[in-house]
């Protein structure tokens, strides 16, 4: 366990969140406001990169979100292309399971690897991109102290239509502050 809130907590993925992973992947409406390319995944697929790219890349850390009351995977978050000479990285996160949508859980799981990032980690920066269709991450992003950088124009054709990439980080001194 990484650190814990009342009603979640984060521990290291392991090969054992493969099939709940995959699940997740291969779910449209999951992966609608977090995945460009909305590709359908075999379970070898998923299996490959989960030992791969997530369990064995020396410059990223994933955790499963945890429900606390039913130890319930609900969800995945991560720390990619940690630069320790530079102290920053970027992050993601998805909730998998629908039933803990909207209701602060992915803050919750946000805030707790936020903490990890700057408190532990000592890192400096912490940045991450939402499709900007998705309004609902960006007022959350916002909300923890998240401020847009740039934006990458008309990046993502999603449902008939041209959406752009907003980037967006947070330093460590405004998070502590």
């Amino acid at each position: 366990m990484l650190f814990q809130s009342e009603r979640i907590y984060l521990r290291k993925m392991t090969g054992e969140d493969v099939d709940v992973y995959h699940t997740w992947r291969n779910d449209v409406e999951v992966m609608r406001t977090t995945n460009p390319s909305m590709d359908v995944y075999t379970w070898e697929d998923t299996n490959g990169f989960v030992n791969q790219v997530i369990l064995h890349a020396s410059s990223s850390k994933s955790y499963m979100i945890v429900d606390s009351q039913t130890n319930r995977p609900i969800g995945i978050t991560s720390l990619i292309q940690i630069d320790l000479k530079n102290r920053n990285a970027e992050c993601i996160i998805d909730i998998g399971e629908k039933e803990y949508w909207g209701k602060g859980y992915g803050r919750e799981a946000l805030k707790l690897l936020l903490d990890y990032a700057f408190l532990e980690m000592n890192l400096h920066r912490v940045s991450l991109r939402v499709f900007s269709f998705n309004e609902k991450a960006i007022r959350l992003y916002e909300r923890l102290g998240f401020k847009q950088e740039g934006i990458s124009r008309q990046f993502l054709f999603r449902e008939g239509k041209w959406h752009d990439i907003v980037h967006m980080g947070i330093l460590q001194q405004e998070y502590i502050t």
